[in-house]
């Protein structure tokens, strides 16, 4: 029973430099300084693939591990784990998952202490995310995100502090289980979705969705010409689904030329569908054409929308995606 390793980049690769750490430690480094792998008795094939900070990752990046990934299951492997950095990590384990089809699991795990820092948790987080990958138990949840022997589904997990090795969390949820002992222990699960098709090769490139966080005294200025330039906008709003009365005439106007999805920008929650119906309200947002985001976060509802335009979807197939998966 093998487990693939991918090794990307980020915070658990770091290594000391002047003036800073810089992305320097290969996979095999990166196994090598786990105190208990070996124990766990789950042989490894280490891979690098791009040593760069997750910032700098794009979504044909990520569909490329996805790839690589299948590969490695249909070649044997029991599970596949990839280390980055966590700066994108809640989005790039979310686009995994729209796309990974196989009962195995995929889990993305990285550090929030680097290796030249005290109690750097790269080792205990690698160590656990392998546990996970290789027990069967994992499989048929898609794909996972394993932090702090947290196991959470990549569909609710977010990043929610700027430093704290807790920082990965599924506000509406809760994590899936805990690793203890180093043994995953399943205590939830969350329905899984058919996979998305993966957009071809080069589509993405032709596909840009903006994310506009709405503000205080917000009039839409800002978005004036963005139809023109892009093929899709998300809307983070206020609470349930609120925007300023003045900003409500811009984007139904949008919406009238490309799918707009409204979020909540509050970080856990639903936005709502039929409770209010003053201007700029849900309702009122929905009647201009919005798009109910869900329970999805304004980050994962980009990366969904970029996907499915990717792949040629119209508004009755996106509206159909948001409504099954938020």
């Amino acid at each position: 029973m093998t487990v693939a390793f991918f090794a990307l980049g980020g915070t658990i690769s770091m290594a000391g430099a002047d003036g800073g750490v810089v992305t320097r430690l290969g996979a095999a480094d990166l196994v090598a300084a786990v105190p208990g792998l070996a124990g766990l008795g789950v042989p490894l094939d280490v891979r690098d693939v791009d040593a760069v900070p997750s910032g700098n990752l794009t979504f044909d990046q990520v569909l490329d591990v996805v790839d690589r990934a299948r590969d490695a299951v249909a070649g044997g492997a029991a599970g596949v784990v990839v280390s980055q950095g966590t700066d994108t990590l809640e989005e790039t384990a979310f686009l995994a998952d729209l796309v990974w089809d196989r009962p195995e699991p995929l889990v993305f795990t990285g550090a929030m202490r680097n290796p030249t820092l005290a109690g750097p948790d790269g080792p205990a987080n690698l160590l656990a995310a392998v546990a996970v990958a290789a027990d069967r138990a994992a499989r048929d949840l898609g794909t996972l995100v394993v932090f702090a022997d947290e196991i959470h589904a990549a569909r609710r997990v977010r990043k929610t502090h700027s430093t704290s090795t807790a920082t990965f969390a599924s506000p509406d949820t809760g994590p899936l289980g805990h690793v203890v002992e180093r043994t995953p222990r399943l205590l939830a699960s969350v329905p899984r979705h058919p996979a998305l098709a993966r957009p071809a090769p080069g589509a993405l490139a032709g596909v840009r969705v903006a994310l506009h966080t709405v503000t205080l005294d917000d009039d839409g200025s800002g978005l004036a010409g963005l139809a023109d330039t892009q093929q899709g906008l998300v809307v983070a709003g206020f609470g349930v689904g609120h925007v300023p009365a003045a900003l409500a005439p811009v984007l139904g106007a949008l919406a009238a030329r490309i799918p707009v999805v409204l979020t909540s920008r509050t970080g856990a929650g639903a936005v709502l569908s039929a409770t209010y119906s003053a201007v700029g309200s849900e309702s009122d947002l929905a009647r201009r054409g919005l798009l109910n985001g869900g329970f999805l976060h304004p980050y994962q509802a980009r990366v969904l929308l970029r996907t499915l335009l990717a792949t040629g979807a119209d508004r009755d197939r996106i509206a159909a995606a948001f409504a099954a998966r938020g």
